[in-house]
C-alpha cells in the first residue's frame, strides 16, 4: 500500500491557511541563515498574548517532547518521578530512563479518572509530577484546580501539566504560572495550529524553572518560525478546525458504538476504542487505514484512533465494519 490514511499520529487533517503556508515558504529563501534573536522574540510575544503569559516565562523549541525529555533529565535527580499510566509514550520513556525512583498511578478504565487522593499522597514528598490533562491515549480531562492547587502548596514538588491538547479541551491552568514557581506547562503548535511539520512547542514555566531554561535556546527553523508568526496573527482558523474536528468526533464516536464497539468520551481530537479483534490495527493497514494501537499501555485491543476528515473517518468505518463483518461469520 503505497499512499494510507493517515488515523495515527494525531495530526490535524487540514491543511493551515496558504498565508501560513506562503510564510514557511517565505522562511525557506534564509535557509542558509540561522533564526535571528528578535524574530524569536516576536513568537515569544505573540505566544505570550495568545496564553495570557508574560513572555519571559516562555521557552521555545522544536517540539514539546524535546522540552518535556529536558524536564525530566533536569530535575528527576533527587526527586521521584510521578506519572499516570497511560500516558504519553516519549515522556514515559524518558521518565524510564532518568528516574531514580517512578511512580505510575494508574488509570483504571472504562472511566480513566484520576483520584485526586492518590496523587496528593504521592505530592507530600520531593516529587516531579508530570501529568498530560487531557490525557494521551485515553483523552480524559485529568485535573481539576483544587488538586492542581493543592500540589503547588508543597514547594518541593514540580508540577508539570502537558497542554498539548488545549484548544480541543479549553481547559488550562496557563492563569497560575506567574504566581506558582514550581509549575511548567507544556504545549505545541502541532496539533489545533495545523503545523505538525514544523515542530513547534513552548513551555511556560514558574521561576523555577527559568534557572535551568535560562541556558535553553532553541534555533528554529527559518520557515517552522515564520509559519508559526503568521499562525497566531490569524488564529481565527484554528477556532474554525477545532469545531470542525469536534463535530466530527462527536459523528465518529456515535458511527463505532453503533457497531457495537466500546468508545471512550474525549476532550481532544483522537478517541480510544476497545475491540475484541486480533490485530485489527494490522488489519486495518493492509486495507490502508493506519491507527495506533496502545494496547502496550493498555488491554488488548485498545486502538487509538485520530479523527481525520469526513471522507478519512467514513474510510476507516467502511474497512473496520468489513473486518468485524468477517470476524463474526
Amino acid at each position: 500500500m503505497s499512499v494510507y490514511i493517515h488515523l495515527d499520529m494525531n495530526e490535524m487533517p487540514y491543511l493551515p491557511p496558504e498565508n501560513v503556508v506562503r510564510a514557511a515558504q517565505k522562511g525557506l529563501l534564509n535557509l542558509n541563515r540561522y533564526a535571528e534573536q528578535k524574530d524569536l522574540e516576536h513568537l515569544k510575544s505573540l505566544l505570550a498574548d495568545y496564553s495570557g503569559v508574560p513572555e519571559e516565562h516562555i521557552v521555545l523549541s522544536a517540539g514539546s517532547d524535546l522540552l518535556l525529555r529536558e524536564i525530566v533529565h533536569s530535575f528527576s535527580r533527587g526527586r521521584k518521578i510521578v506519572m499516570v499510566s497511560p500516558s504519553f509514550l516519549p515522556t514515559v520513556q524518558a521518565a524510564k530512563q532518568f528516574a531514580t525512583k517512578l511512580v505510575s498511578i494508574r488509570l483504571s478504565p472504562p472511566e480513566f479518572v484520576l483520584k485526586p487522593e492518590l496523587l496528593l499522597d504521592e505530592a507530600e514528598a520531593s516529587a516531579l509530577v508530570i501529568i498530560d490533562n487531557p490525557n494521551n491515549p485515553t483523552g480524559k480531562i485529568l485535573l481539576e484546580r483544587p488538586t492542581v492547587e493543592a500540589v503547588l502548596d508543597h514547594e518541593d514538588t514540580f508540577l508539570v501539566i502537558d497542554e498539548a491538547y488545549f484548544e480541543f479541551s479549553g481547559v488550562t491552568f496557563a492563569d497560575l504560572v506567574s504566581d506558582h514557581p514550581n509549575l511548567a506547562i507544556t504545549r505545541t503548535m502541532d496539533k489545533a495550529f495545523s503545523l505538525a511539520g514544523a515542530r513547534i512547542g513552548y513551555l511556560l514555566v514558574g521561576n523555577y524553572f527559568l534557572d535551568v531554561f535560562s541556558s535553553f535556546y532553541a534555533f528554529l527553523p527559518q520557515s517552522s518560525l515564520h509559519a508559526a508568526v503568521e499562525a497566531l496573527n490569524c488564529t481565527e482558523y484554528v477556532r474554525k478546525n477545532v469545531k470542525l474536528i469536534v463535530d466530527e468526533r462527536k459523528r465518529l464516536q456515535k458511527k463505532i458504538e453503533d457497531l457495537g464497539t466500546s468508545v471512550s468520551s474525549s476532550s481532544t481530537n483522537f478517541l480510544l476504542i476497545k475491540t475484541e479483534i486480533p490485530d485489527l490495527s494490522v488489519r486495518l493497514k493492509n486495507s490502508g487505514v493506519l491507527v495506533s494501537d496502545v494496547s502496550s499501555q493498555l488491554a488488548p485491543g485498545s486502538i487509538r484512533i485520530s479523527v481525520g476528515t469526513r471522507e478519512e473517518n467514513d474510510a476507516f468505518i467502511n474497512e473496520y465494519s468489513k473486518i468485524l463483518e468477517e470476524a463474526n461469520e
